[in-house]
């Protein structure tokens, strides 16, 4: 007879996160996440004014800049799909953080002309 151990939980039961926030009850999986589709409304972003903005920031990383894509009103999901798709275009490293595509380097000028291409309303933010 196998006995469970008390001081640590089970692979599958989560004890503490940082990474998205909450998470469904359902899938177990981040909100911006969720497959299971019960938090689709929740996750969606607001549309703000409909523009997307582009901008720069080297703030905590050494100097070296990241383009910043903010502003668009899509799913988490929806959202990874559209980084993969400028990650390629620009050939460079990125990552999505809290509904923001963060492209490697300083795209604005190619991102703004294939988010234009995409029928975005695209406008370059910040210096």
């Amino acid at each position: 007879m196998v006995k469970p151990s008390r001081g640590k939980p089970g692979a599958s039961a989560l004890v503490y996160s940082t990474d998205g926030g909450g998470r469904c009850r359902q899938c177990l999986r981040v909100l911006a996440d969720c497959i299971c589709g019960v938090h689709a409304p929740e996750v969606r972003r607001s549309a703000g004014d409909g523009v997307v903005r582009l901008s720069r920031e080297t703030k905590g990383r050494k100097g070296a800049g990241v383009t910043l894509i903010s502003g668009l009103p899509l799913t988490g999901v929806e959202l990874d799909a559209l980084a993969t798709r400028l990650k390629k275009f620009c050939g460079a490293g990125g990552t999505v953080r809290d509904g923001v595509i963060e492209i490697q380097t300083d795209q604005r000028a190619r991102l703004q002309t294939e988010l234009e291409r995409l029928g975005w309303r695209v406008k370059i933010a910040g210096g």
